[in-house]
């Protein structure tokens, strides 16, 4: 069994140090990985047709705001069951959609933004926020999911409290840039 030493007024055990480690870890490589994937040379034509991906990213990423939505209906009204399995599935849906989107960005070509004026200011705007909020998150979304399912009540809802609108934003604007840019894949 762990021993559980005070941190700064907060418990942490052997297993929370070595669980929120591997957090870190991921919170890097993961932003890392998806960074070097997208600007990669590609090599010539992919013999797999991933061209229906970024449809079903926008499908995943409608279904994770949902998900979304749905928990913090459940939470405000104290159904922490029903609350957890939405969260969870909201995790399990932006899982799919993180490997999915790794797939996509190694094996498809790159897509630019066609669009002119106001909407290609507002297109980048969307994009960049979507992106910086997208490599935060990450770390937000591991806390939250952990803290949760190891009933530190405490801990995760003050971090769910970032949590959760930053992850629906990344989730609805996943949507917005997939219908910006839908018309400029070939």
């Amino acid at each position: 069994m762990s021993t559980v030493k005070a941190n700064n007024g907060k418990l942490t055990s052997g297993s929370d140090k070595k669980v929120l480690t591997l957090i870190a870890v991921l919170s890097v490589a993961i932003p890392v990985v998806v960074a070097i994937l997208f600007f990669l040379p590609k090599s010539g034509q992919s013999n797999v047709d991933v061209s229906y991906l970024p449809g079903f990213h926008a499908i995943l990423n409608s279904l994770t705001a949902v998900a979304l939505i749905i928990g913090y209906y459940y939470i405000k009204r104290n159904n922490i069951k029903a609350h957890r399995g939405a969260m969870l599935a909201a995790f399990g849906l932006s899982a799919i959609f993180l490997v999915s989107y790794v797939t996509y960005h190694f094996l498809g070509q790159r897509t630019i933004f066609g669009g002119e004026g106001f909407l290609k200011y507002f297109y980048y705007f969307i994009l960049l926020t979507h992106i910086l909020l997208a490599i935060a998150i990450v770390p937000l979304v591991l806390l939250s999911v952990y803290f949760g399912i190891t009933n530190q009540l405490a801990r995760h809802r003050r971090i769910s409290r970032w949590t959760f609108p930053i992850w629906l934003y990344v989730a609805v604007t996943g949507v917005l840039v997939y219908l910006l840019i839908s018309p400029y894949y070939t």
